[in-house]
Protein backbone atom coordinates (compact mmCIF):
# COMPACT_ATOMS: atom_id res chain seq x y z
CA UNK A 1 0.00 0.00 0.00
CA UNK A 2 0.94 3.32 -0.82
CA UNK A 3 1.45 6.02 1.86
CA UNK A 4 1.68 9.67 2.49
CA UNK A 5 3.80 11.23 5.26
CA UNK A 6 2.51 14.78 5.99
CA UNK A 7 5.59 16.75 7.37
CA UNK A 8 4.74 19.61 9.72
CA UNK A 9 8.12 22.02 8.86
CA UNK A 10 9.47 24.07 12.01
CA UNK A 11 6.10 25.73 13.31
CA UNK A 12 7.89 27.02 16.31
CA UNK A 13 7.16 29.50 18.76
CA UNK A 14 9.66 31.77 17.48
CA UNK A 15 8.66 31.86 14.13
CA UNK A 16 4.61 31.24 14.23
CA UNK A 17 3.26 32.13 18.06
CA UNK A 18 5.62 34.78 19.43
CA UNK A 19 4.10 38.31 18.11
CA UNK A 20 7.55 40.22 18.47
CA UNK A 21 9.27 37.49 16.75
CA UNK A 22 6.51 35.66 14.12
CA UNK A 23 6.39 35.39 10.51
CA UNK A 24 3.67 38.02 8.92
CA UNK A 25 1.28 35.51 8.44
CA UNK A 26 1.95 33.58 11.38
CA UNK A 27 -1.51 33.00 12.15
CA UNK A 28 -2.49 31.75 8.86
CA UNK A 29 0.10 29.11 9.21
CA UNK A 30 -1.82 28.17 12.45
CA UNK A 31 -5.36 28.26 11.16
CA UNK A 32 -3.91 26.00 8.37
CA UNK A 33 -1.95 23.82 10.53
CA UNK A 34 -4.66 22.89 12.86
CA UNK A 35 -7.34 21.86 9.96
CA UNK A 36 -4.67 20.09 8.16
CA UNK A 37 -3.85 18.02 11.53
CA UNK A 38 -7.32 17.47 12.60
CA UNK A 39 -8.52 16.28 8.56
CA UNK A 40 -5.18 14.14 8.93
CA UNK A 41 -5.33 12.66 12.80
CA UNK A 42 -9.23 11.58 11.94
CA UNK A 43 -7.59 9.69 9.07
CA UNK A 44 -5.31 8.08 11.21
CA UNK A 45 -7.43 7.00 13.95
CA UNK A 46 -10.25 6.03 11.84
CA UNK A 47 -7.58 3.26 9.38
CA UNK A 48 -6.54 2.65 13.66
CA UNK A 49 -9.48 1.90 14.84
CA UNK A 50 -10.47 -0.87 12.46
CA UNK A 51 -7.06 -2.32 13.10
CA UNK A 52 -5.83 -0.91 9.81
CA UNK A 53 -2.45 0.51 9.01
CA UNK A 54 -3.54 4.37 8.39
CA UNK A 55 -1.91 5.05 4.51
CA UNK A 56 -0.81 8.77 6.29
CA UNK A 57 1.46 9.13 9.22
CA UNK A 58 2.67 12.94 10.46
CA UNK A 59 6.33 13.71 10.72
CA UNK A 60 6.77 16.96 13.00
CA UNK A 61 10.04 18.85 11.83
CA UNK A 62 11.78 20.98 14.94
CA UNK A 63 15.02 22.90 14.05
CA UNK A 64 17.05 23.59 16.54
CA UNK A 65 20.30 25.87 16.53
CA UNK A 66 23.39 27.16 18.93
CA UNK A 67 22.62 30.19 20.74
CA UNK A 68 25.07 32.06 18.41
CA UNK A 69 23.37 31.40 15.36
CA UNK A 70 20.08 32.10 16.44
CA UNK A 71 17.10 31.65 19.29
CA UNK A 72 15.90 27.80 18.81
CA UNK A 73 18.12 26.26 20.70
CA UNK A 74 16.99 23.00 22.48
CA UNK A 75 14.80 23.22 24.92
CA UNK A 76 14.43 26.98 25.02
CA UNK A 77 10.43 28.85 24.81
CA UNK A 78 11.54 29.62 21.11
CA UNK A 79 12.23 26.46 20.23
CA UNK A 80 8.92 24.98 21.40
CA UNK A 81 6.56 23.66 18.82
CA UNK A 82 3.45 24.95 18.07
CA UNK A 83 1.77 21.54 17.28
CA UNK A 84 3.23 18.89 18.96
CA UNK A 85 3.57 14.94 18.03
CA UNK A 86 0.44 12.78 20.30
CA UNK A 87 2.42 10.81 22.51
CA UNK A 88 0.34 7.88 22.25
CA UNK A 89 0.25 7.46 18.86
CA UNK A 90 2.76 5.80 16.46
CA UNK A 91 1.79 7.46 13.48
CA UNK A 92 3.14 10.57 14.46
CA UNK A 93 7.04 11.04 15.14
CA UNK A 94 9.57 14.15 15.90
CA UNK A 95 12.25 14.38 14.01
CA UNK A 96 15.02 17.38 14.98
CA UNK A 97 17.49 18.92 12.63
CA UNK A 98 20.02 21.17 12.62
CA UNK A 99 20.26 22.15 8.62
CA UNK A 100 17.43 23.17 6.62
CA UNK A 101 17.26 19.93 4.68
CA UNK A 102 15.80 17.35 7.26
CA UNK A 103 16.70 14.42 4.86
CA UNK A 104 20.20 15.99 4.85
CA UNK A 105 19.80 16.40 8.96
CA UNK A 106 18.78 12.47 9.07
CA UNK A 107 20.62 10.18 6.35
CA UNK A 108 18.25 7.34 7.56
CA UNK A 109 14.98 8.78 7.59
CA UNK A 110 14.17 8.39 3.82
CA UNK A 111 14.96 4.71 4.03
CA UNK A 112 13.00 4.07 7.32
CA UNK A 113 10.01 5.93 5.57
CA UNK A 114 10.37 3.87 2.38
CA UNK A 115 10.15 0.95 4.51
CA UNK A 116 6.99 1.94 6.07
CA UNK A 117 5.72 1.87 2.28
CA UNK A 118 5.81 5.92 2.16
CA UNK A 119 5.75 7.13 -1.43
CA UNK A 120 4.79 11.02 -1.10
CA UNK A 121 5.87 13.78 1.32
CA UNK A 122 3.31 16.48 2.22
CA UNK A 123 4.61 19.46 2.99
CA UNK A 124 3.59 22.72 4.75
CA UNK A 125 5.29 24.95 7.70
CA UNK A 126 7.73 27.91 8.41
CA UNK A 127 10.01 29.20 5.90
CA UNK A 128 9.29 29.13 3.22
CA UNK A 129 12.19 29.74 1.20
CA UNK A 130 14.41 27.61 3.74
CA UNK A 131 13.79 24.67 5.27
CA UNK A 132 10.46 24.03 3.66
CA UNK A 133 12.19 24.26 0.32
CA UNK A 134 15.36 22.29 1.37
CA UNK A 135 13.85 19.76 2.98
CA UNK A 136 11.13 19.03 -0.11
CA UNK A 137 14.41 19.15 -2.89
CA UNK A 138 15.38 16.92 0.06
CA UNK A 139 12.75 14.84 -0.48
CA UNK A 140 12.28 14.61 -4.08
CA UNK A 141 16.52 13.94 -4.66
CA UNK A 142 15.74 10.51 -2.48
CA UNK A 143 13.07 9.61 -4.40
CA UNK A 144 9.65 10.71 -3.31
CA UNK A 145 6.60 12.37 -4.55
CA UNK A 146 6.56 16.15 -3.30
CA UNK A 147 3.27 17.77 -2.44
CA UNK A 148 3.93 21.15 -1.19
CA UNK A 149 0.65 22.52 0.71
CA UNK A 150 0.00 26.17 -0.98
CA UNK A 151 -1.46 28.44 1.74
CA UNK A 152 0.02 26.51 4.45
CA UNK A 153 4.06 27.84 4.15
CA UNK A 154 5.89 31.35 4.30
CA UNK A 155 8.14 33.08 5.64
CA UNK A 156 9.36 36.68 6.65
CA UNK A 157 9.02 39.37 4.05
CA UNK A 158 12.55 39.69 3.07
CA UNK A 159 14.89 42.38 1.53
CA UNK A 160 11.29 44.70 0.47
CA UNK A 161 9.82 41.24 -0.69
CA UNK A 162 6.77 40.62 0.36
CA UNK A 163 6.14 36.92 2.31
CA UNK A 164 3.68 36.61 -0.57
CA UNK A 165 5.96 36.34 -3.47
CA UNK A 166 8.72 34.63 -1.55
CA UNK A 167 5.70 31.79 -1.37
CA UNK A 168 5.06 31.75 -5.23
CA UNK A 169 8.85 31.95 -5.99
CA UNK A 170 8.96 28.89 -3.89
CA UNK A 171 5.67 27.38 -5.73
CA UNK A 172 7.40 27.91 -9.01
CA UNK A 173 10.59 26.37 -7.96
CA UNK A 174 9.39 23.04 -6.77
CA UNK A 175 6.84 22.67 -9.62
CA UNK A 176 9.88 22.91 -12.25
CA UNK A 177 11.71 20.30 -9.83
CA UNK A 178 8.70 18.11 -10.18
CA UNK A 179 6.89 18.98 -7.41
CA UNK A 180 2.99 19.42 -6.82
CA UNK A 181 1.62 22.41 -5.45
CA UNK A 182 -1.81 22.18 -3.82
CA UNK A 183 -4.05 24.78 -2.46
CA UNK A 184 -4.70 22.64 1.53
CA UNK A 185 -8.22 23.51 1.37
CA UNK A 186 -8.12 20.96 -1.50
CA UNK A 187 -5.60 18.39 0.07
CA UNK A 188 -7.79 18.59 3.49
CA UNK A 189 -11.24 17.97 1.36
CA UNK A 190 -9.57 15.18 -0.73
CA UNK A 191 -7.46 13.05 2.19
Amino acid sequence: MARTALFVIDIQVDLAQDTTTEIPHAERIRTAGTSILQRARQAIDSASEHGGVPDLEIVFVQHEEVAEKGPLVKGSKPWELVFKPRDDNRWERLVSKDVRDTFESNPQLAVQLKNEGVETIVAFGIQSECCVLSTCRGALASGFNVVLLGGAHSTYDIDGKPAEAIEGEVESQLESAGAKVVPWESWIAGS
